[in-house]
């Protein structure tokens, strides 16, 4: 085990950053994935969430994942959990399962629509906004001595710099910001971004409404013209055409990392010199371009102490 993460983030001048991580598919992935964990932990981030995976009416793998994170490293690790779907009394059921696994940290999201179905199809179950699965969790961490205040577990909630595709208005996505800030949420990871200005600007809007909880963005190194392509397909976001270009230029795959790793390297840079309070990377359950990332970013990171 390295040095704590905690106490990593905790020194002065040091650069909060994070990471996310979905659980693996298949067996085989899970030693390979374990392994990507542990580089990952070392690195000292604040914490490792990992995205909902249920299977039936447990947390499943991902409930499997975040018991490793916890056992394994000294870093706290995070839980996805969504709306979609869930009954009242099987969202209390879920979160009091991560709870007796030593699980207190989570991200509330509150999800898109199952394959294959539409906003316009029934399929949300009883909890309908992120903001209700936060009260949510809020009440049952209660009924375990777990009370909000100074040094308790955060509850993280998604935010939305271009809008979210249901966004009603041009200020509906800071109005839902605020309504999850007043249910409880401690801050907010933004869906990915391209463009520092976007993030800024965003940030910018929802302090001057009353916002204060930190604002993160999520920051996600693309490594291949298919992967952007998706990515963008299933946010909706602007296609960055500088990194559109320089990918599909790139003569092949080691040129395309390199060509991602920097794209995301100067975003990082640009959001930490606007003001954001740290960063969140996407790791696609691998470590080494994340790592990549920080490194050409300039945010130091425990990888020196551990090297192996």
């Amino acid at each position: 085990m390295t040095v704590s993460s905690r106490r990593f983030a905790e020194r002065p001048g040091a650069v909060p950053f994070s990471f996310e991580v979905y659980p693996p598919r298949t067996p085989d992935a899970t030693a390979a994935l374990h392994e990507s964990v542990e580089r990952l932990a070392d690195a000292g981030p604040r914490f490792i969430s990992v995205t909902f995976g249920a299977g039936g009416s447990t947390g499943g793998r991902s409930l499997e994942l975040l018991r490793h994170i916890r056992e394994s490293t000294d870093v706290e690790p995070l839980a996805h959990l969504t709306c979609v779907g869930h009954t009242t009394a099987r969202a209390e059921a879920l979160v009091r399962e991560f709870l007796d696994a030593g699980i207190d940290r989570f991200l509330a999201l509150r999800g898109d629509p199952p394959a294959g179905l539409g906003e316009d199809d029934v399929f949300r179950g009883e909890l309908t906004r992120a903001a209700d699965l936060v009260r949510l969790i809020r009440r049952v961490r209660a009924e375990r001595g777990i009370h909000d205040g100074p040094g308790a577990p955060d509850i993280a909630v998604a935010a939305f710099p271009n809008g979210h595709p249901r966004a009603r208005h041009a200020h509906h996505d800071v109005d839902v910001l605020l309504e999850k800030q007043a249910a409880g949420a401690t801050f907010a990871i933004t869906q990915v971004v391209f463009r520092a200005d976007d993030h800024l600007a965003f940030a910018e809007r929802a302090r001057r409404a009353g916002v204060h909880i930190p604002i993160v963005p999520g920051i996600m190194p693309v490594t291949s013209p298919a992967r952007l392509r998706r990515v963008l397909e299933l946010t909706g976001e602007r296609e960055p055409t500088d990194l559109a270009l320089d990918l599909e230029l790139a003569p092949d795959a080691d040129a395309r990392r390199e060509v991602g790793v920097a794209h995301a390297a100067r975003l990082a840079r640009a959001l930490l010199a606007g003001g954001a309070s740290g960063i969140h990377l996407y790791a696609f359950n691998v470590h080494d371009t994340v790592l990549a990332v920080l490194r050409e970013a300039g945010i130091p990171t425990h990888e020196k102490e551990t090297a192996r």
